[in-house]
């Protein structure tokens, strides 16, 4: 009877170690955000950066199971305006209250809530998104490189579902619902 007691708690405290889930805190200058904003009638529109402020992967056994990543919304840049006084005076409206009232929101949340895989290294990733204080459920499709110890994702949203409303009213300059972001996250 001892035995068979022993090897239940040993058979327990071993699956418990496979399932138990760890920390993996990312490397904020190794990762990084690009955004695209694109207009509504024509090809072009901007595109810039946003830091991560901070953020972690929850592993669990060999795999990705959850994570949440803190973006710093005071670092957003633009990157395609060259002039100096044009580049400042997109970047300051984009951080209006119209767009992303940065003042009043100085960070954006990613959660990640489930995942499901396609294969080893493809996965599926459900995530709640806070911008603006407004949470809102997305996915996307993202990649796990094991070797450089990063995950890479691309996907769009609909910046209105976060109250992100600037509508231009100069029909060629109008701009997109969509926002697009090409993400690296890295350990």
């Amino acid at each position: 009877m001892r035995k068979i007691i022993s090897l239940c708690i040993i058979a327990i405290c071993f699956s418990t170690a496979l399932n138990a889930q760890e920390k993996l805190k990312i490397n904020t200058s190794k990762s990084s955000i690009h955004w695209y904003g694109y207009y509504t009638f024509y090809f072009g529109g901007h595109d810039g950066t946003i830091d991560f402020k901070e953020g972690n992967f929850i592993k669990t056994g060999d795999k990705i199971t959850g994570g949440e990543f803190m973006i710093n919304m005071t670092s957003i840049k633009n990157i395609d305006i060259k002039a100096k006084k044009a580049n400042k005076s997109l970047v300051n409206h984009l951080k209006d209250p119209d767009f992303f009232d940065v003042a009043k929101h100085p960070e954006a949340k990613l959660l990640i809530t489930k995942v499901t895989y396609h294969d080893s290294t493809h996965m599926k990733v459900y995530a709640d998104m806070t911008i603006k204080g407004i949470t809102k459920p997305i996915n996307f499709q993202a990649e796990v490189n094991f070797e450089k110890k990063q995950m890479t994702t691309k996907f769009k949203i609909d910046r209105t579902l976060w109250g992100v409303n600037y509508n231009s009213t100069i029909r060629n300059s109008a701009i997109s619902d969509a926002i697009g972001f090409e993400i690296i996250i890295s350990l």
